[in-house]
């Protein structure tokens, strides 16, 4: 088993720590500054119910962090499958849930949101999740199972899990199967990077974490919540396309 090289068990829950008090500080402020309404007074409680999962992800996380169970779990399950196994089905199922989302959309379900919003939500939440999780790889330099670099926390994993919980705040009133079948790939993500040896645990269980309330928070603040030009637009049709080597969407304006 390779020897992890850190910077110190310490300074990485350190880290964590102050993305966690940075992240719940952005939501307390919030709180502040509101108007006392019965209106946001829920929405405040919604939230801080909302981040119980992810926050309890995040310290697990930390605990189990280059722990001796931690190896020995990694060590355990390599064995189980053999240490040549490799199936990289992570690589696209992480993608699953934006499938789901914008298939869903093209059936017509019913979403909490119009198309253009949920790309818009989408992408500031990935771009939140992906900033938070790629400076804690540059931080910590924590080697992988694989002897690769940049293990903690799992970039897949955090970007499965903010793609699920976009699904699930726009389809969990109205299509519940649905909405939660995005963290049932997401889950399947983190469980094949530790099965092909490209992560231990804390990072799965922290990326998964950061990927949740990443979304949350932007479902919280809405941001540009009024910016859509295509609104009153209903001859569009917004399709995501997946080949073996390529990813991109299909966009169709009918004349």
């Amino acid at each position: 088993m390779p020897k992890i090289h850190t910077k110190g068990k310490m300074r990485i829950s350190i880290n964590l720590l102050i993305v966690l008090t940075f992240l719940f500080s952005i939501c307390n402020a919030k709180g502040q500054t509101l108007n006392a309404s019965n209106n946001d007074s829920i929405k405040s409680v919604s939230l801080l119910k909302k981040s119980i999962v992810p926050a309890s992800l995040i310290g697990l996380g930390i605990i189990v962090n280059n722990s001796i169970f931690e190896k020995n779990f990694q060590t355990s399950l390599r064995n189980k499958v053999g240490n040549d196994f490799h199936f990289p089905i992570d690589d696209y199922l992480q993608y699953a849930p934006i499938v789901e989302m914008y298939t869903a959309d093209f059936l017509g379900i019913k979403a909490r949101n119009h198309w253009f919003d949920q790309t818009k939500y989408l992408l500031i939440a990935n771009l939140i999740s992906s900033t938070i999780t790629h400076s804690l790889k540059i931080i910590t330099q924590k080697e992988r199972p694989n002897g690769g670099i940049h293990s903690f926390p799992s970039g897949h994993t955090t970007l499965a899990f903010t793609n699920a919980c976009v699904l699930y705040n726009e389809f969990h009133e109205t299509a519940p199967v649905l909405s939660y079948s995005g963290y049932a790939f997401a889950a399947t993500t983190g469980s094949f990077r530790m099965i092909n040896n490209a992560h231990w645990m804390s990072d799965v269980l922290i990326g998964a974490g950061i990927g949740i309330i990443s979304a949350e928070l932007v479902y919280y603040f809405e941001p540009f919540k009024n910016f859509n030009p295509f609104t009153k637009t209903k001859n569009i049709t917004f399709v995501p396309q997946i080949g073996s080597d390529n990813y991109g969407f299909y966009f169709v304006y009918n004349f």
